[in-house]
């Protein structure tokens, strides 16, 4: 589907509608003759029923414009103003799927006439020009239509109207009226506002309502939950105390090199507990209770036993024992906030 009137010159199928004969001259005259010269196909409707003289006048100018196409649209009947719109759409829409049209111009000024020929192009999927000058749109986006190598034609149409009007070269004069808006000059331009069809207001899709407990946070630990969280984050650093002094000590020999293997998994534990913790508890007290019970159990079992055992002995990696996990504690505890998990 086409959408827009370019003057492309093959497929374009445009529907024009009027007020009565002679304004599809005035109005659209230029256009229509590019259009079928371009090979394009026309079609023109009245509002109006002509009178006999009205539709042979027509005829000849649509000739001279290179169509000859017209219809008259349902005259106003006794059904009221809703009833006639419906009729006037109906007949519009059955003439757009009758011609295949790609387009539909209106040159018609009457209000109810363009509204109700507008929405019947909408509703058909169909771009809507309507027909206006640069003083009747001030300030609006205007297309604009060469019509310069197709002026004679429209003058000679216009000339099928001697009782609407009198021509002097390029001057038009209208006829029953003195006033100085009624002189104009056939020019060899034709413009048209584009009236593009209302877009759709999206609507929102409604956010589901989560209920919160007064007084609640999400991050907020019950009493009881809390108490839980601080003996299970004790008796955790105890255990991880433990493991880590008895393996502290292991190494591996790779290449006659003896990595202490032990020290390092018990560093990295300790790192993860602490960290793990602050991260998924969100309590510092907590936290520095793990810590706590870990630096506790570090210290109590570096001591040396009755019977003169030692489980931290002296050297680097004792030393870095119980200095180390006491630094990643620290760092922990002390760091401001720490990024929260993604759910």
């Amino acid at each position: 589907m086409r959408t827009s009137m370019v003057m492309s010159g093959s497929d374009e199928r445009i529907v024009f509608v009027h007020a009565r004969p002679g304004d599809e001259s005035a109005l659209t005259g230029g256009t229509i003759a590019r259009l079928r010269a371009d090979g394009s196909r026309v079609v023109v409707l009245y509002r109006d029923v002509p009178t006999e003289a009205d539709a042979a006048a027509a005829t000849a100018a649509l000739t001279d414009l290179g169509a000859r196409t017209w219809h008259a649209l349902p005259a106003a009947s006794v059904g009221g103003i809703d009833f006639d719109r419906r009729e006037l759409a109906r007949a519009v829409r059955e003439a757009i799927e009758e011609l295949g049209a790609t387009a539909v111009v209106v040159g018609a000024v009457d209000d109810a006439l363009r509204s109700s020929v507008t929405t019947a192009a909408h509703e058909a999927g169909l771009p809507v020009f309507l027909a206006r000058t640069v003083r009747q749109a001030p300030g609006q986006r205007l297309i604009a239509i060469d019509v310069g190598a197709h002026r004679d034609q429209k003058l000679r149409a216009l000339q099928r109207f001697p009782d609407r009007w009198s021509l002097a070269g390029n001057t038009r004069t209208l006829a029953h009226t003195e006033s100085d808006a009624a002189v104009d000059e056939v020019t060899e331009t034709e413009t048209f506002l584009r009236a593009d069809a209302p877009r759709p207001t999206p609507t929102p899709t409604p956010t589901p309502r989560v209920h919160v407990p007064p007084n609640h946070h999400p991050r907020q630990l019950t009493l009881a939950n809390r108490s839980l969280a601080v003996f299970g984050g004790l008796l955790l650093g105890i255990l991880f105390g433990v493991l880590g002094t008895i393996a502290h000590q292991a190494t591996l020999t790779v290449f006659g090199a003896a990595l202490p293997i032990g020290l390092t998994i018990a560093f990295v534990a300790i790192g993860a507990l602490l960290l793990g913790l602050r991260l998924v508890v969100g309590d510092r007290l907590v936290v520095g209770l793990a810590a706590v019970g870990l630096l506790v159990t570090i210290f109590v079992l570096s001591l040396r036993g009755s019977g003169g055992s030692v489980l931290v002995p002296a050297g680097l990696m004792g030393t870095l024992w119980t200095v180390v996990p006491a630094l990643i504690a620290a760092l922990v505890l002390a760091w401001p906030k720490l990024p929260p998990r993604r759910r």
